[in-house]
């Protein structure tokens, strides 16, 4: 069986040049390509020496179209008003497209969802294997206990980090607020300030970090009369991401076009 054909979209980053590392270390696939905006100066570059792991002769184009004819799949942590232009290519090329942006608008999610139909899409807030199962324990968490338990999210991440809270934070969020049967849009409290009078029972709050290299530091805590259960996950190094997104791009190759994540991936619902 031939190796799947991977391209990394925003190859000349710091999360893409990881990708291309990992891609090319994974048994079943290989570094196919790899994609940089028009009038970057990364374009024509070797994705391997740009790596760090030796030339590949594999080199960054500015024309993910034309590449997309030739690949089977993209991963993709890059920002959204690319990824969706991508989703739509993958769309037109029927491949698979992994998602490990963050920052959707909901008009950016409607438009995923649509490529879907034709790609194979999966997308996560977090790829790493350690994040989603953190995920399933905090809905399970938070349908054990009652409201008397209040939910917090503290998240940290890089001074680099565009979007507040991270994709991760609002993944543990969504995940609490399933476990109490809410829309997390209802109860999320995403900023304090001033005099803001008693926390309301119910609410879910989040609060954002930003400083030095930190990769993401996520805690999740139900605070209740006299306890607290604190939930933790600390990434070390990108590598978790990446090896996910590689994980899940070998699964979805074999799946129906569809709108997928990662506890699919890891069949762990």
């Amino acid at each position: 069986m031939s190796n799947m054909r991977l391209a990394i979209a925003g190859a000349g980053g710091r999360m893409g040049r990881t990708l291309t590392r990992i891609v090319h270390e994974t048994e079943g696939c290989e570094v196919a390509g790899g994609t940089e905006p028009k009038g970057s100066g990364l374009v024509g570059q070797d994705m391997g020496t740009l790596a760090g792991i030796g030339a590949l002769d594999i080199t960054i184009t500015e024309n993910p179209l034309e590449l997309a004819l030739k690949i089977d799949g993209i991963i993709d942590f890059t920002v959204p008003h690319a990824t969706v232009e991508l989703s739509e290519i993958c769309a037109q090329a029927r491949i698979v497209h992994i998602i490990g942006t963050t920052g959707f608008t909901e008009t950016d999610e409607k438009a995923i969802a649509a490529a879907a139909r034709h790609a194979r899409i999966v997308k996560s807030g977090n790829m790493s294997l350690g994040v989603n199962l953190l995920a399933k324990l905090v809905k399970q968490v938070s349908a054990a206990l009652d409201e008397d338990f209040d939910i917090e999210i503290l998240e940290m991440h890089h001074k680099h980090k565009v979007d507040a809270p991270s994709g991760t934070a609002l993944l543990l969020g969504q995940a609490a607020a399933q476990g109490r049967n809410i829309d997390l849009k209802d109860r999320a409290v995403m900023s304090r300030e001033g005099h803001t009078g008693e926390r309301k029972s119910g609410d879910i709050g989040f609060a954002t970090l930003r400083g030095g290299s930190v990769v993401g530091d996520h805690d999740v805590i139900f605070a209740g009369p006299d306890e607290q259960i604190k939930l933790s996950h600390h990434a070390q190094s990108r590598d978790i991401f990446a090896n996910g997104a590689v994980k899940a791009a070998l699964w979805a190759n074999n799946q129906k076009p569809g709108l997928y994540n990662m506890i699919d991936v890891l069949g762990i619902e």
